[in-house]
């Protein structure tokens, strides 16, 4: 079985994330305290106590789920010897998860990705006024129909607001982001064009749209200022749906990545089309293997999140 590793993204915080893996684990407890140590911050007591309300916010989850994603991944390695480079074929990770994709990989260190993930979370949370943008899910439709809902909405939207689709996730799973205002107008169409469901999300800036771009300036800066090394295995990038591993092209597509779409639709169908049978989800929550099925029927998809999670995968390898 050729399986890839995929990491989640926002939305997939929780409190008391990570607390039983550090429990059980010293490997665990060790990455906690690195990200603690050198965001300068306990974001450990954060994520094991809440409240939610400060977890969710974007320069907390974004450092606490990478953080979670690498407890695992540390976990396999040293409790249980994996060899991450002969079990997995390619790395992936949604939005945030990319950089846990390419921690996991060895193209970033664990105190770097923290920063980055910190400074990003901050820069997407200013780069817009709050109530300024919105995102919205639409349930129903695919990429193609709602790249048409967006054309129509830009023409009557006021002039100048923008909105775009953000996540094409599975199908009949698409996120809008944008101005508010033509946010609202494209959620109409949709849901005169079939859309089962077309609404508002609960979300703080509008993320993977133009309005980013303060962010993504914010990055590339960031970006020049971190070593990225190859990764041990390819990461299937959110922006491109291809594999990568040369480290200048990485950085040139985690910039674009703050305004660009995440095809991670797309993504899937790649590493299915390369061979990947199995997805694996390291980290918090199930959200990623949830979409598997919708997206490839062929493929499965585990996620491994907890001790038992983690000793069944172990058993299998």
């Amino acid at each position: 079985m050729t399986r890839a590793f995929v990491f989640p993204g926002q939305g997939s915080q929780a409190v008391g994330m990570g607390q039983e893996l550090a429990q059980s684990h010293a490997a665990a407890r060790e990455v906690f305290e690195e990200v603690d140590e050198a965001l300068g911050q306990n974001l450990t007591k954060l994520m094991f106590e809440g409240p939610i309300e400060e977890l969710t916010l974007t320069e907390n989850a974004q450092p606490a789920l990478m953080a979670v994603s690498m407890a695992v991944v540390r976990i396999l390695e040293k409790d249980g010897n994996m060899d991450f480079a002969k079990t997995a074929k390619f790395v992936a990770g949604h939005s945030l998860g990319e950089y846990s994709a390419l921690t996991a990989a060895g193209a970033l260190t664990l105190t770097d990705a923290a920063r980055l993930l910190k400074a990003r979370g901050l820069a997407m949370q200013q780069a817009v006024p709050v109530g300024v943008g919105a995102m919205a899910a639409l349930l129903g439709l695919n990429i193609e129909p709602v790249e048409e809902v967006v054309a129509e909405a830009r023409d009557k939207a006021k002039a100048g607001e923008v909105v775009s689709a953000a996540n094409d996730n599975a199908d009949g799973q698409v996120v809008l982001s944008g101005h508010k205002g033509a946010v609202e107008v494209a959620i109409e169409i949709a849901k005169e064009k079939g859309a089962k469901k077309a609404m508002l999300l609960s979300v703080s800036a509008p993320f993977h749209c133009p309005l980013m771009q303060p962010a993504a300036d914010e990055m590339a800066e960031r970006l020049k200022e971190v070593v990225i090394a190859p990764p041990r295995v390819p990461l299937v990038a959110n922006v491109t749906a291809s594999e990568v591993s040369d480290p200048d092209t990485i950085r040139r597509l985690l910039v674009e990545q703050v305004t660009g779409r995440v095809r991670w639709r797309e993504s899937v169908l790649y590493m299915g089309e390369q061979g990947v049978s199995e997805l694996m989800e390291l980290g918090a929550g199930k959200i990623l293997t949830g979409m598997v099925r919708r997206i490839n029927r062929e493929m499965t998809g585990s996620a491994v999140g907890t001790p038992a999670d983690i000793d069944a995968f172990l058993a299998k390898l």
